[in-house]
């Protein structure tokens, strides 16, 4: 029984549910000041408590869990689209046409995120697209380099030198024989950079380069609460906690599938 799955799978839909459920419903308008009822306690009323503009502290993580997971689930899918096609080509060609793709991707790790998002919203604002983008960028030598090292021994074996033979096309080689072998290996990678993704999205927003107000966000709500600590550390604990979760979700779910999809597991055992 592979536990690490389970348990990662149930976190990670619970969060999914969570964010999809506020986009219909959430205890109380997380866009909302009610200051009378600032700084209140946890109670049935409000089971996280409020925050200093009398906000309830449950709305603002399930609305805050919908920036987080779409700003990673596009900064992956981003890295998918580019990095894959990518390192596929630079296994297929190899030499001097495989090493400049290669360098082509490292040429992008020249630009950490961070540095990404700053000219981002230099040139066109902040933002959640642009924060996706920032992190997805970053992605696409990451799945470069994965798809080149998993994709790079199939394209030698016999049966991709059969295919050649009997004349199909490369791009038909690679969708109907390279892509399904590697697929494995890219779905692990792809749960890794969605911890990371939610990682990065709290960083950029709390420096407020991600979600803008008036939109909830964790790693803003992180921010605002560094000044409260003595008053209510509860306001810094709470979306911790949310990060800590989700990211540990995320990680237990891709070691989960990289021992369940693993080919030589059934030997070992």
């Amino acid at each position: 029984m592979n536990r690490q799955l389970y348990t990662g799978l149930i976190i990670v839909l619970g969060i999914g549910a969570c964010a999809l459920l506020s986009l219909a419903w959430t205890p109380y308008n997380p866009l909302v000041l009610n200051i009378p009822d600032k700084f209140a306690e946890p109670s049935l009323s409000h089971w996280l408590g409020t925050d200093q503009l009398g906000r309830d502290v449950l709305s603002l993580i399930m609305r805050g869990a919908v920036g987080s997971v779409s700003v990673a689930l596009i900064a992956v899918l981003l890295g998918l689209m580019v990095g894959v096609p990518l390192g596929m080509l630079a296994a297929q060609r190899r030499g001097l046409s495989g090493n400049i793709v290669m360098r082509m991707s490292d040429f992008l790790f020249a630009f950490p995120t961070l540095i990404t998002a700053i000219l981002l919203r230099e040139i066109v604002g902040p933002g959640v697209i642009n924060a996706a983008v920032a992190i997805g960028l970053f992605n696409v030598p990451v799945f470069a380099r994965v798809t080149y090292s998993a994709a790079l021994p199939i394209w030698g074996s016999s049966y991709v030198l059969a295919a050649r033979v009997a004349g199909r096309e490369s791009i038909w080689i690679g969708g109907a024989h390279v892509l399904p072998n590697i697929a494995n290996t890219l779905i692990v990678q792809a749960t890794i950079q969605l911890s990371l993704g939610v990682l990065a999205e709290a960083s950029l927003s709390y420096i407020g380069l991600g979600v803008q107000p008036p939109q909830p966000s964790w790693g803003r709500m992180l921010f605002e609460a560094q000044t409260l600590m003595a008053i209510s550390p509860r306001l810094a604990i709470v979306p911790g906690l949310a990060i800590v979760i989700t990211v540990l979700g995320l990680n237990l779910t891709g070691q989960g599938l990289r021992q369940a999809l693993d080919p030589r597991r059934e030997s070992r055992s």
